[in-house]
């Protein structure tokens, strides 16, 4: 049974700390001690030699995967679960300097009408729902229509002429992403964006991981330990429980709400690279109105027995308020007498005070919303907005990494 050792490194915290480092001096700021902001800073303290400050609002570091010790000793997720994937060897290069890995492969099933069936929907998954025959009509017409190993969104699959399949569609889009879907987003599965139904496809093949990238596993000692070796450096400097407003603001030199032209920091002009991970309406004062976002509400429960689930995470996709439930010694590997779970119950973000936004919502028009203030920032070379919420775009934690050193090889 894996240990796992919180606490190994110690971070300042709350705006007199931050005080004392900026009056320290800081060749660049990075705001957000997640992926995003984590991998910046150690990038411009090793490979560029500068004193790198990083704030971050939370308590912790880590972002959203921030990980912790429960009361029962179960290693916990506090903002849903992560699991690591990646076809980058790069990503998985970088990372494993500050983590070795557990092998994990991550399976998901949802809990349709009382069966447990694999997701993405598969070919396990209509043998599953279908009688002998028609099961393998149905898999044979898919096989003919699209191949093997292929994931084929469900919107796509509706559309298809064949009427075995669209009866497939049907069950599947009823099943699996309808209800889903409307609980997640508050949308109607066809008011989405594509990028989004994309992500909830059919699969032709038997595969039941739900990923089935090259690298996959979860970090050994937990997700909080990676972060603190990352962060370990004589040249970075980190800030918890301090709002980085306090000390971040920008000069316009036109009318309201006109282009940024100076980055001021402590009140005076900097000139080192700023490196933002936040929301981008919340670091202009929302001057644009709130962008939309969905956030998320989670129940943790600790039971008095081994398992819970007979996999890391169950999909309600026809019942109950909450979209699934993750139990967390499947992704950790504990070997306990005892479980914890966590229901998630998705919500619109509406700004209150502790709400985090996890999704931007894709579309049009939130787009053009989000370029509104991106177009605030644009005149500043040394500005750098990074990462989900900063970009307003949906990103795997590889994703991130890779952007984060694609973004440091520039500077």
């Amino acid at each position: 049974m894996t240990e796992f050792e919180f606490g190994v490194q110690h971070y300042a915290s709350g705006n007199l700390a931050a005080e004392s480092a900026l009056a320290a001096g800081a060749d660049a700021l990075v705001v957000g001690a997640g992926f995003a902001g984590a991998v910046m800073a150690r990038e411009l303290a090793e490979r560029k030699n500068q004193k790198v400050l990083v704030l971050e609002q939370r308590a912790h570091v880590g972002g959203n995967a921030y990980d912790t010790l429960d009361k029962a000793g179960v290693l916990i997720h506090a903002y849903g679960p992560h699991i690591f994937h990646t076809n980058s060897q790069r990503a998985y290069e970088y990372l494993s300097r500050f983590t070795e890995w557990r092998d994990y492969q991550h399976e998901v099933l949802a809990n349709i009408h009382g069966v447990y069936t694999p997701v993405p929907f598969n070919f396990n998954s209509i043998e599953q729902h279908y009688e002998p025959a028609k099961a393998a009509a149905l898999i044979e017409q898919l096989e003919e229509s699209f191949g093997l190993d292929t994931k084929v969104p469900i919107i796509e699959l509706r559309k298809h002429s064949n009427p075995l399949l669209a009866e497939l569609a049907d069950f599947v889009y009823e099943n699996v992403f309808l209800h889903y879907t409307l609980k997640q987003w508050g949308q109607k599965p066809e008011d989405i964006d594509p990028s989004v139904t994309a992500r909830v496809p059919v699969y032709t093949g038997r595969d039941n991981r739900y990923f089935t990238d090259t690298w996959q596993g979860m970090p050994l000692q937990g997700y909080t330990p990676l972060f603190d070796k990352m962060l370990h450096h004589e040249n970075i400097t980190v800030v918890l429980d301090v709002d980085a407003r306090e000390f971040l603001t920008f000069e316009a030199s036109g009318q309201q709400n006109s282009a940024f032209s100076q980055i001021l920091l402590a009140g005076k002009p900097f000139a080192g690279n700023v490196i933002y991970t936040g929301p981008l309406d919340a670091l202009a004062n929302t001057a644009f109105g709130l962008l939309p976002y969905r956030s998320l509400d989670f129940a943790y429960k600790t039971l008095p027995q081994k398992h819970f689930q007979p996999v890391g995470t169950v999909n309600y996709t026809v019942s109950e308020d909450y979209t699934r439930i993750t139990e967390f010694t499947w992704l950790t590997g504990q070997d306990l007498e005892l479980t914890t779970i966590m229901e998630e119950y998705p919500l619109a973000f509406d700004g209150s005070p502790g709400q985090v936004p996890y999704y931007a919502i894709p579309g049009p028009e939130n787009q053009t919303a989000y370029e509104r203030y991106l177009a605030l920032f644009n005149a500043l070379p040394n500005f750098h907005a990074l990462g989900r919420l900063a970009e307003y775009r949906y990103f795997n934690m590889d994703q991130i990494v890779e952007r984060a050193l694609e973004l440091a090889d520039r500077i």
